[in-house]
């Protein structure tokens, strides 16, 4: 285990162990300090914080526990309780009173990296469980045909994984809100060598400037007005498993910077601190904006960009996505009816087609929304969506261009002429209930057209 950067106080009466626990602590790299008593103690712990406490529980002037009974020690402070053979119940005790482990004297000081880092993971797992308060609902990804570059492209980033020995490199993930990024991002993690250890989520936008430094990186007790104690950073709780950084854009210039510093040398440093800590975190960085065109901007560091551009991952907006818009939103409805113990709703052709027609600004997440409100407020058992436009809509003679939704944009790939024509035909088949006679005076061509097409198949026994 490597505690550089690290601050422990040791609290041991016994000069012999005292020395022999000093000189552990400084070859496992920490920033060691002692004290002799209680009356030391207290007043060591009221100046400065610590990372880590070795705790005697008997002391010339006390019980060392009366300083975990007192709450001397700060919330983020890690204490190890050493005691000898009759003094288990003691030790027991002071876990009561918020001691992470305990050793029994004697005890060889080379027991003390295994302790440390049973406690360094106990500090790890308060940390994400406290940043986890915040509610981050997992969702599922569904990736259909319209996604099957991306999902093969995800494969070949695990298979890359498997094989990298050592740190794993940064991933950038780029798509319109409510693409799914933050989905991706699980999924990866889910996926890869790290899936047993924690994955940390941040949303960098919902950070205040003056704060965000400190929750990323953490501080030390007193580096600023309201830091009373130590504090752990997001990237130490992630170490050994993976942080997402959802809209990194919104970290200042300043802070992109420290980014850049802990994907490249694997360290970070605590506001305050004077000593860098290593850490191995896997970073997934997300944005809704065009990072080269952020960086032409001067709004996002070139190098940072360049750091993160090895595995890039764009996610085309739900508008896009063809038929798969429909899939998605199938599985939507079964899930909320569920959730909210209703029957079970179907979409109807109608509803289909509006929810192909609609532009989807809010991309999956407004689809989910959207689906939740019908499952709720419609009281049908097929669901219609009427409230939706342009899909919706009926076109006079002179308005036929309405159709083509504004937002459209043709994609950088290209565009499938045959494919939309197909489209367009299957939306009148559907509205006119497979009959090919109606669809075609609602597309305005010949019935043989429509029927050569389609693979001169009526899609309806008894279509005229």
């Amino acid at each position: 285990m490597n505690l550089s950067g690290l601050g422990v106080l040791v609290v041991e009466d016994d000069p012999i162990l005292r020395k022999r626990l000093l000189a552990q602590l400084e070859k496992l790299g920490a920033q060691a300090a002692v004290a002799e008593d209680l009356q030391t103690a207290r007043k060591m712990t009221s100046e400065r914080g610590f990372d880590f406490a070795l705790l005697d529980v008997n002391l010339p002037d006390g019980a060392g526990t009366d300083l975990l009974k007192e709450q001397n020690f700060p919330e983020g402070t890690g204490v190890i309780v050493m005691t000898a053979h009759g003094g288990v119940a003691g030790a027991v005790e002071a876990m009561r009173f918020g001691a992470l482990d305990y050793l029994v004297k004697p005890f060889d000081p080379g027991e003390l990296p295994l302790v440390m880092e049973r406690a360094r993971q106990a500090q790890q797992s308060a940390r994400r469980e406290e940043h986890r308060r915040k509610d981050n609902p997992a969702h599922d990804f569904y990736f259909g045909p319209s996604l099957a570059v991306l999902e093969a492209q995800l494969q070949r980033i695990l298979e890359a994984d498997l094989r990298t020995r050592g740190p794993l490199p940064p991933i950038l993930i780029q798509g319109e809100t409510g693409t799914g990024k933050t989905a991706i991002a699980r999924w990866l993690h889910e996926r890869s060598p790290r899936a047993k250890s924690e994955l940390v989520e941040v949303n960098c936008s919902a950070l205040p400037e003056t704060l965000a430094e400190s929750e990323l990186f953490g501080h030390e007790q007193g580096a600023f007005t309201d830091a009373r104690k130590a504090r752990m950073g997001l990237f130490e709780a992630a170490d050994g498993g993976t942080l997402f950084l959802d809209e990194v854009p919104s970290l200042s210039l300043a802070l992109q910077a420290k980014v850049l510093t802990a994907i490249e040398d694997r360290k970070i440093r605590r506001v305050g601190a004077n000593q860098a800590l290593l850490v191995d975190t896997r970073l997934i960085a997300a944005s809704n904006r065009d990072l080269t065109v952020l960086v032409a901007e001067g709004k996002f560091r070139e190098d940072l960009y360049h750091r993160l551009d090895l595995y890039r991952i764009v996610i085309p907006p739900l508008r896009e996505r063809g038929e798969d818009i429909v899939k998605i939103a199938e599985l939507f409805t079964g899930r909320f009816c569920s959730k909210h113990n209703l029957k079970p709703k179907s979409i109807s052709a109608t509803g289909k087609q509006r929810l192909r027609g609609y532009p989807w600004p809010g991309n999956v997440r407004e689809l989910a929304h959207e689906l939740e409100r019908a499952v709720v407020f419609e009281d049908k058992a097929e669901l219609n969506f009427d409230h939706l436009s342009p899909g919706g809509e009926t076109l006079r003679p002179d308005d036929a261009r309405k159709w083509l939704n504004p937002a459209f944009r043709f994609p950088e790939q290209g565009f499938s002429l045959d494919e939309a024509i197909d489209t367009l035909m299957r939306q009148a088949l559907e509205q006119a209930e497979g009959n090919v006679s109606a669809a075609s005076r609602l597309l305005g061509v010949p019935r043989d057209f429509v029927r050569y097409r389609l693979g001169q198949k009526d899609p309806k026994p008894g279509g005229k």
